[in-house]
């Protein structure tokens, strides 16, 4: 059965699509689409409710209002799964995401240079394609923490983006869990796509899915409450002196998850920004 999403178009200057696609994202919208002078915004119908409209709108007016910019036009539309993946995988294209890393669809492949890891990532509905802040910065910290052979757990996995690199960087196995559905399928079929399915386990559910424990890295690339609230269970999973990476995170949150973090028995190793957005590396101490 075709699931129905919800689109948001919203009118506005396309100075203002970034600071809103971080807003968007972190309100729960799964992809996104510049049209012009207009930015389109989904969530799943699962996860819309009208009355969050006028929040929004405060929000993107406050966004826009900070930028010296007149409010911006929302219009709400009802799509099927077929017609948004149509029209978001015509804004998909090669990223380079790290010197190293470069994130590619099979609809448009891409020649690797020297030195090269390219991933190929089809996203149908799944978070992780490489436009994004937030997924640009947990690689960054992936490529500089990894280490070869290490066993890696990727909480929220989405498109799989993340326990791939770790494999074609060199991890010996990874494990996979997302609450979505399409996610679930999607990070297989990725895994498949980039020659790793032996190495790359997915599973559907929430953390509870994953028994295992002793992994050497674990990725975590979600909302921040959702983050504090699996940290525990996060922590009890990792091997003596693992690395757990986290972003989805705005720089705002910064002191209060690297709080969180230190009482979870985690020390602060590395963090990288880019735009609003901030990553950490932290190590069981």
């Amino acid at each position: 059965m075709s699931r129905s999403h919800i689109e948001l178009a919203i009118g506005t200057e396309c100075a203002a699509f970034d600071t809103m696609t971080g807003a968007l994202s972190v309100e729960g919208f799964e992809g996104f689409w510049e049209d012009g002078k207009i930015l389109r915004a989904y969530v799943g119908d699962d996860r819309w409710n009208p009355d969050r409209l006028d929040v929004l709108r405060e929000k993107l007016t406050r966004i826009a209002r900070d930028l010296s910019l007149p409010p911006p036009s929302l219009t709400l539309t009802v799509v099927q799964e077929r017609n948004w993946n149509r029209s978001w995988e015509e804004t998909i294209r090669p990223i380079r995401v790290t010197d190293r890393i470069v994130i590619a669809p099979t609809w448009h492949p891409f020649t690797a240079g020297p030195g090269d890891i390219v991933l190929t990532i089809d996203p149908k509905m799944s978070f992780g394609t490489g436009y994004h802040e937030t997924t640009r910065l947990m690689l960054g910290l992936l490529e500089r923490h990894l280490t070869a052979g290490a066993r890696l757990l990727d909480a929220g996995t989405g498109t799989g983006v993340i326990a791939i690199a770790a494999l074609k960087l060199g991890a010996a196995a990874a494990i996979g869990f997302d609450i979505d559905e399409w996610s679930f399928t999607n990070a297989a079929e990725n895994g498949a796509l980039n020659g790793v399915s032996g190495l790359f386990t997915v599973r559907q559910g929430n953390l509870s899915a994953v028994r295992e424990t002793g992994f050497d890295m674990i990725a975590a690339n979600i909302q921040k409450n959702v983050i504090e609230e699996m940290l525990p269970g996060l922590v009890s999973r990792l091997a003596p002196a693992g690395t757990i990476l986290v972003s989805g995170l705005l720089t705002g949150d910064r002191d209060s998850m690297v709080a969180t973090l230190t009482r979870e028995g985690l020390t602060l190793a590395d963090e990288r920004r880019e735009g609003e957005w901030i990553a950490f590396a932290a190590k069981l101490s």
